[in-house]
């Protein structure tokens, strides 16, 4: 068996056990939601966007949401704000990364915890070479008073601390809760600290790689960064843990229950968050979805059909079905794309294939 430097120092207490309870609870009546693909995709858009943004802004970003969707929606450059875009667009495609991982079932490593750090430092660029451990000591300041409130380990105690962090979240050897992975190493690795800068930014990406890979990701439409930003004050107090300001002075071995249970009670609180949002796009889509319904003449219905097993279909399609002319098929074809039941996919004369507009889609689950 593996002996590891790291052992963390933490008891799992009744506010703990009953936030991991709550948090299965919610996780089943969330996966259990009847979710079209489009409130997935709309719900996991503000998910990201909202994770972006809150957790740039910890580190002290000035773009607004509306900004940030400028900077990666639209491409546009803002003068005044050049590296606040390039924090945003480093941690969007360092999101990309950690969907990639957790889709082809990596587990972490050293290396991928590397590469998501240089994606977060490297505006935006995609092809990074991962980011070596600092070699020179860091100091973590109060930025009013310049005091030191941190002074992480020692430079060439990096590697070595990293090593055992990554081999403890790969093996779990005290066979933990999930979340409670997350967030030791989520500490642990802020406690560390093993670059010059943007450790926060990974530490919070590391937290989400963990959760996604262990299928508490919700489908990907929850962040923490929220939960986080919200009270900045007591995130950074819950991770000041120990008796003193510097590693080698009780830190390391510092109980770190405080911290757990504010990081499973933030899981709680977002967890309770999706649900609510979910259940109101879900409720909302019923009523789009009624009064769509009702507007729909016989024939509409008898096509809808067709949709439940093809994405396109053409006016031969619909010749087949109704038993009519390929003439009046293409007719009735042209009157639904004027009056918005069909959007035409392939405009092509000889092979025009259409589609259900966005809000018909809907009455079916596309």
């Amino acid at each position: 068996m593996a002996i590891f430097m790291f052992k963390p120092h933490c008891s799992i207490n009744a506010t703990i056990a009953n936030a991991l309870v709550k948090l299965e609870r919610l996780r089943y009546e969330i996966e259990g939601l009847s979710l079209t693909p489009k409130i997935l995709y709309s719900l996991r858009e503000s998910a990201r966007l909202s994770a972006i943004h809150h957790s740039t802004q910890i580190e002290s970003n000035r773009l607004t949401k509306a900004q940030i969707i400028q900077t990666i929606k639209e491409k546009k450059i803002l003068p005044a704000r050049t590296r606040d875009q390039h924090e945003v667009l480093g941690y969007y495609v360092a999101l990309d990364e950690i969907e990639r991982l957790v889709t082809s079932k990596n587990k972490v490593t050293e290396k991928h915890v590397k590469k998501i750090h240089a994606l977060i430092m490297n505006n935006g660029t995609t092809k990074v070479k991962p980011t070596p451990y600092r070699t020179q000591q860091n100091v973590i300041r109060k930025s009013a008073t310049k005091r030191i409130v941190y002074l992480p380990p020692e430079p060439q105690d990096v590697p070595l601390l990293m090593h055992d962090l990554v081999q403890w979240i790969d093996e779990n050897p005290d066979n933990l809760p999930y979340p409670l992975v997350a967030a030791i190493a989520h500490y642990q690795f802020a406690t560390i600290h093993p670059y010059i800068d943007g450790n926060g930014r990974t530490a919070r990406l590391l937290a989400t790689f963990i959760l996604h890979l262990c299928d508490y990701d919700l489908k990907g439409i929850y962040s923490l960064d929220e939960y986080y930003a919200k009270d900045l004050a007591a995130y950074y107090q819950a991770l000041s843990i120990g008796p003193s300001h510097n590693y080698y002075m009780g830190r390391a071995e510092s109980d770190i229950t405080p911290w757990i249970e504010y990081f499973v009670l933030g899981m709680v609180e977002s967890f309770e968050a999706v649900k609510r949002h979910a259940r109101v796009a879900s409720s909302q889509q019923t009523k789009d979805s009624a009064a769509a319904s009702r507007k729909l003449d016989a024939k509409q219905r008898t096509a809808l059909t067709l949709f439940h097993n093809h994405e396109v279909i053409t006016s031969s399609d619909i010749a087949t079905l109704l038993s009519i002319s390929p003439r009046a098929a293409r007719n009735i074809c042209q009157q639904w794309v004027e009056n918005g039941f069909l959007v035409i996919k392939n405009p092509a004369k000889r092979n025009r294939t259409y589609a259900l507009s966005p809000l018909y889609a809907q009455l079916i689950g596309v």
